[in-house]
């Protein structure tokens, strides 16, 4: 019988069986589902940015939204190093100068205009990654951190030492953006509005957080690169075995990380128009990786919550003059306290759609055995199981 059925079975072509269940359809909803919500919380948040300067245009709101913006764009690179490969960089800082001092060497000595600046800001920081990275990243979890904290300090101490970077008193005169003859300074007329410089370059500046920071690094999170880089955070010796390379996968953290922030440093270095080695002390490293922590590790949303919380919270508390950051320090306190995993976790779920049910799925008649084979195997003609059923 057995031997009959093997045969049978190599020449009757078969189908697959249905599903026992109707999957049902993911619900698309902004208050029914996670996606939905996120997106059009996304969507609001970008008609935000695009309205401040026609409810605030003052030269102080443009400078705080544009230097929180860079905040934002420079989280969003250590969160891809920190929040998704697991490396632990309390150097960081260190590509942000590199991004800034190339962007004001190129512009400044040599005369570049700062579109053309970018390409060697990003060459620059792709070759600092490697030659930082490369040796360091073979170390884990303390070793790294201290190795990488000590790589920030040497940036810092070299660019306080060279001639060509103007030693302690940096660069100044950094230009602005320009286009042919058209320069951000220039500014605009749209419909009969006028858009200064500020609102031009704040406008700039938050085109390239939101296209290349938040829905660059959601991209790659979603994508196989991410996944490795998950899978190297929550276990690198599993990973390995699984087939996963992980040096590569760490080095590719690296580089994509260094050059997110030389672009953030680039966008600073024009935004002040002047630069010099104490705008990049271990203080901003810690700033910035506490905004990562705050936020919650590896959550797109959380970063851009912990971002805006550190760079805004102590211009909200200059009325507090000297206690503003004695204010913030308890703040920070409080909230690692009361939210140990960060504002926003990447594994939070919206308060009302853990209270819903999920609903069962409808049953479904499963496939039986093809009546041919039953045919070919004992010679007389079969029914379908459920057709018997049903008669």
């Amino acid at each position: 019988m057995v031997r009959d059925l093997d045969h049978a079975l190599k020449h009757v072509s078969l189908r697959a069986p249905a599903p026992r269940f109707e999957r049902p359809r993911p619900p698309r909803g902004v208050f029914t589902s996670q996606q939905g919500f996120m997106r059009a919380l996304g969507v609001g948040a970008v008609l935000l940015v695009a309205v401040l300067p026609f409810m605030d245009a003052s030269r102080y709101t443009m400078s705080i939204a544009t230097s929180a913006l860079i905040y934002v764009m420079l989280c969003m690179g250590l969160n891809v190093v920190v929040g998704y490969a697991g490396l632990l960089d309390l150097g960081y800082i260190a590509f942000f100068a590199v991004g800034a001092y190339i962007s004001g060497i190129f512009t400044t000595v040599l005369g570049w205009p700062m579109w053309a600046a970018l390409i060697a800001t990003i060459v620059a920081c792709v070759t600092a990654g490697i030659i930082i990275g490369a040796p360091t990243l073979r170390l884990r979890s303390d070793y790294l951190a201290i190795v990488t904290l000590g790589f920030g300090e040497i940036i810092r101490i070299t660019a306080n030492n060279l001639k060509i970077t103007g030693g302690p008193s940096g660069i100044h005169g950094i230009p602005t953006w320009s286009f042919g003859p058209w320069s951000f300074d220039d500014g605009f007329n749209l419909f009969g509005i006028d858009f200064p410089e500020r609102v031009v370059f704040y406008y700039f500046v938050a085109a390239v957080v939101i296209v290349v920071g938040v829905i660059g690094a959601g991209r790659l999170a979603k994508g196989r690169l991410g996944r490795a880089w998950k899978a190297v955070r929550d276990d690198e010796d599993a990973a390995e075995a699984m087939g996963i390379n992980t040096y590569i996968a760490k080095i590719s953290a690296y580089i994509i990380g260094a050059v997110w922030a030389g672009m953030a440093g680039q966008l600073m270095a024009t935004h002040l128009s002047a630069i010099s080695p104490n705008s990049f002390q271990f203080l901003y490293s810690a700033l910035i990786l506490m905004a990562v922590v705050l936020g919650g590790m590896g959550s797109t949303p959380g970063v851009i919550i912990g971002a805006l919380f550190v760079s805004l919270a102590p211009e909200l508390l200059r009325d507090f003059a000297e206690w503003r950051y004695l204010i913030f320090g308890v703040l920070l306190v409080v909230v690692m306290l009361f939210r140990p995993s960060g504002l926003w976790p990447a594994t939070a779920v919206l308060p009302w759609l853990r209270r819903t049910r999920p609903t069962p799925p409808a049953f479904t008649e499963a496939t039986a055995v093809p009546a041919s084979v039953m045919e070919s195997v004992d010679g007389t003609p079969t029914t379908d199981a459920h057709e018997g059923d049903r008669a």
